[in-house]
């Protein structure tokens, strides 16, 4: 099965969830990493010059707003994404053959 054109909106919806997913990863990391920093920092396990953060504060806790922001804006930017490559799939696949499928 040759698949020569895809239907950009569905091809961008994919891609968004794909992003949001990836987003909801980095979110994670970015908080709970920061999170034990932050601990580490306020147990005085580690420098607070050498992190540069004041240990646990404000920004700790704004950090969390990753867990929703980086889905949110890796969602986006997987929908626009996802938008520009159908758009140029669906304009070179007639001359490279398009994408073959083996479906059993």
């Amino acid at each position: 099965m040759v698949i020569q054109k895809l239907d950009i909106v569905s091809f961008a919806r994919f891609q968004a969830v794909l992003g949001g997913l990836i987003g909801l990863v980095c979110g994670i990391l970015y908080s709970f990493s920061g999170l034990i920093i932050d601990a580490l920092v306020s147990l005085e396990m580690l420098s607070p010059v050498t992190m540069e953060t004041p240990g646990l504060s404000s920004g700790t806790v704004l950090a969390f707003g990753a867990l929703i922001g980086m889905p949110v804006i890796f969602m986006i930017a997987g929908f626009i994404l996802g938008l520009i490559e159908a758009i140029l799939y669906n304009l070179f696949a007639k001359w490279f053959g398009g994408l073959k499928i083996d479906l059993n």
